[in-house]
């Protein structure tokens, strides 16, 4: 389902590059949200102070909130991998809520962008695991009793690469579904009273698939923390 109209990919045809303004137009959203993001942290943190201004104390409550929950699931160890996730987390939501705005394109509902956050979350799910339990790590793998080690080694490998499938298609699908009804609604019913509905749930939506990615992302990275049974 084409999207009615995308501004940014009218700016690239523009200059000439509408064969790749048409083909990735997930990559030319992706680009736009790092520039927001770059652009939000830059405004917020370029008067930091001890009596925080409006946006720092945003900030602050946003990334202390996530940090807070973060360590109460995990534990102190949480505190270094929550940079990965935090960014993560906050990507996934911008990208999901720029979806909402006229003109621009959801880079989650390609699933290509899902399937990278969620290649990222896999590697350094085991990164963790390998940094803190070296070649014991393997132990995760074999379970508890020796002589169903190499099916239970083949099972965990299964597992653990269907969850990069389990992480992308969800919040891929989720995200295209949503942007297909309103790729419809726009063309059938007009730019803004008929699909306002579905774009005011559309920001629940955004949070949600955001905070589920995030969730399983920790619940992964506890995972590879626990020392095997």
């Amino acid at each position: 389902m084409e999207h009615p109209y995308l501004f940014f990919v009218k700016l690239f045809e523009v200059v000439g590059l509408d064969h790749f303004a048409h083909t990735y137009p997930h990559i030319i959203y992706s680009w736009v949200v790092m520039i927001l993001l770059i652009g939000a942290g830059y405004l917020a943190t370029k008067k930091i102070s001890m009596i925080p201004e409006k946006a720092q104390n945003v900030f602050e409550l946003i990334v202390g909130g996530m940090e807070d929950f973060m360590v109460e699931f995990i534990g102190e160890e949480g505190r270094w991998v929550f940079p990965l996730v935090a960014t993560i987390f906050i990507y996934i939501f911008i990208s999901n809520l720029v979806g909402l705005v006229p003109g621009f394109f959801p880079p989650t509902a390609n699933l290509n962008t899902t399937a990278s956050c969620a290649i990222v979350v896999f590697v350094f799910t085991h990164y963790i695991g390998i940094k803190y339990h070296g070649a014991k790590y393997i132990k995760h793998f074999l379970g508890p009793v020796w002589w169903m080690a190499p099916l239970i080694f083949l099972i965990e490998l299964i597992g653990h690469f269907a969850r990069i499938l389990s992480l992308s298609f969800r919040l891929f699908g989720n995200m295209m579904g949503h942007e297909t009804v309103l790729a419809i609604l726009f063309m059938l019913a007009g730019a803004f009273l008929a699909p306002l509905p579905i774009m005011v749930m559309g920001i629940f939506v955004a949070l949600v698939q955001a905070f589920v990615f995030f969730l399983l992302s920790i619940i992964y990275f506890q995972g590879s923390l626990e020392h095997a049974h």
